[in-house]
């Protein structure tokens, strides 16, 4: 819903609207809310509401008094699973100094900052997700066991898929609030689900991923179940990932378009500026410890390579046709702040544009199966948290698109965290203690 601040208002008063979320997120992608009256949202979007930064991981100091959320009326969405009458809208928010400019340290902002790049240079980017996630039964307190909801595998149906229900009632709620479902299925793990929505512009596309999870945590809740999008839950099964599809338009033509002939020079610099960077904000696609546990295995990448359908790689050309052909990105998974994500790797294919990087070799090998003379001359991904980290360290890359200040506080987190892993005796222990619940 592409909304001004008066029909906002507007639409208040019509639809008999009584409380407002305003949305946000901390440095780690983590969803943050604050609760207004109706009656207060004139004053919001005039004025802002303050918060105390120093509570919200990456936002503040002790010197620091106050930020303020300023609802995006492009962003309001009414909850569907909220009474009616006094319904319940949400937007998200800008989040902006006292001064009225915008927070350095807001990744929304970030992400805008990357959208106007392009934008100036005339490409419009459409960016799809793909997520997803395990379904985990609950014990009679509420709490989330370590059972999955059914043993089904990839596309099984009822009765070894028992999740069609949830994921039919996650599409209706997804189409109420104006996101576009396109398909949905079991996942080849047990209790593994996935919905594919449809593509949108990188800033509603994060917004849109972020309102996804709420759905889908929500959902599984009303039903007595609780939603995973840790990236390995279970260990022996296969990991959840959030592949990224990626297509750059100019002058109303996708530059993608003829790239499996190999007659698109830009659409080649921009996988190759994302290849040549994608180690260095690894950290970020990848932020957890557990993240690690996905690569090499089960359809998640474990080196630096392209190629067309193969998905043993890390960017694939899916077969399409015209205007839908596109980049595919396997390793990021759901554990990702989508603005820092999407960010790094728009700004990082933007560099390949601007450098004309040269493509390498499309590697057209199952790198599952492959061993030898071919690996070795590929750059694996980072194994680990620890080798992502100092990777992102040490990067002017992504210095240069988040900031210093923002680099130096995430670093200081994952390394608290890998030295956190590090120590832990058991490793399963500490990926269910620290995330399971939580994301």
């Amino acid at each position: 819903m592409n909304q001004t601040a008066n029909e906002v208002l507007e639409f208040v008063k019509e639809n008999d609207v009584r409380f407002i979320w305003l949305n946000f997120c901390d440095l780690l992608g983590n969803q943050k809310r604050l609760s207004i009256m109706a009656d207060e949202l004139e004053s919001a979007l005039k004025n802002g509401v303050s918060f105390d930064p120093r509570a919200v991981c990456g936002f503040g100091d002790a010197s620091q008094a106050d930020l303020f959320l300023f609802p995006d009326p492009s962003t309001l969405m009414v909850m569907p699973w909220r009474p009616s009458p006094g319904r319940v809208i949400r937007f998200y928010c800008d989040v902006k100094n006292p001064d009225g400019a915008l927070c350095e340290h807001d990744s929304r902002n970030i992400l805008k900052k990357v959208v106007r790049h392009y934008e100036n240079m005339g490409y419009v980017c459409k960016v799809g997700a793909e997520c997803e996630f395990y379904l985990f039964k609950t014990n009679e307190d509420g709490e989330p066991t370590d059972t999955p909801l059914d043993k089904g595998g990839y596309l099984d149906m009822y009765p070894l898929d028992l999740g069609g229900d949830i994921r039919r009632e996650i599409c209706l709620t997804l189409e109420e609030m104006g996101i576009k479902p396109e398909s949905s299925h079991h996942e080849q793990g047990p209790g593994q689900n996935e919905v594919v929505f449809k593509f949108s512009d990188a800033l509603s596309s994060a917004d849109n991923l972020q309102s996804f999870k709420t759905v889908v945590k929500t959902i599984a809740a009303r039903n007595g179940l609780f939603a995973s999008f840790m990236p390995k839950p279970l260990l022996e099964f296969p990991g959840s990932g959030m592949h990224i599809n990626i297509s750059l338009a100019k002058n109303g033509i996708n530059i993608f378009k003829n790239i499996e002939e190999r007659q698109s020079n830009v659409a080649e610099s921009f996988i190759a500026g994302i290849l040549a960077r994608i180690p260095e904000f690894t950290i970020f696609l990848n932020p957890i410890a557990n993240s690690y546990e996905r690569f090499g295995k089960f359809e998640a990448p474990a080196y630096v390579s392209w190629s067309f359908q193969n998905r043993s790689q890390l960017i694939r050309i899916p077969t399409a046709s015209g205007e839908k052909v596109r980049m595919e990105l396997l390793s990021p998974d759901p554990s990702t702040n989508p603005y820092l994500a999407y960010a790094l790797i728009i700004a990082a294919g933007i560099e390949g544009i601007e450098k004309s990087m040269v493509l390498s070799a499309a590697v057209n090998v199952d790198l599952y199966t492959t061993e030898g003379d071919i690996t070795k001359a590929l750059t694996p991904l980072p194994v680990n948290m620890d080798e992502a980290i100092k990777l992102a360290e040490n990067s002017d890359f992504v210095r240069s698109v988040i900031g210093n200040e923002l680099l130096l506080k995430y670093i200081s987190i994952k390394k608290r965290e890998a030295e956190d892993f590090l120590v832990a005796n058991d490793k399963a222990e500490f990926y269910k203690k620290r995330y399971f619940g939580t994301i």
